[in-house]
């Protein structure tokens, strides 16, 4: 069974940090480019970054472009999204996703969600 599992979600002051983890299990980790998406309520799906397969590119939002950091590592099937500097603006429901571009094997996942309540 194909499972991503968010979890390091919670309730920060503006200013803090957190860390978000996505364990992924049931598919071949390493074929997979990793992906944090978030949802806040009344707002579209915003991408916040992208790893490729071997975590030697990344890619980042404008809205997160240097506070957040997106890391993965492949012995432990799990990517992580480092946010620092956090601000209100940033609550939402974050989602970790999974996509294969292979031929041989063409795959989409994602997570539950994890909430991240930016607050005072």
């Amino acid at each position: 069974q194909v499972q991503l599992v968010e979890s390091g979600g919670g309730l920060v002051q503006p200013g803090g940090s957190l860390r978000l983890s996505c364990a992924a299990s049931g598919f071949t980790f390493s074929n997979a480019i990793m992906s944090w998406y978030r949802q806040a309520p009344g707002k579209e799906r915003e991408l916040v970054a992208t790893i490729a397969r071997d975590g030697t590119n990344t890619a980042y939002g404008d809205s997160v472009k240097g506070r957040f950091t997106i890391s993965r590592d492949n012995a432990k099937n799990t990517v992580y999204l480092q946010m620092n500097s956090l601000k209100p603006d940033d609550t939402a429901a974050y989602y970790c996703q999974a996509r294969g571009i292979a031929p041989a094997w063409r795959f989409e996942y994602w997570g539950q969600g994890t909430q991240v309540t930016v607050s005072s």
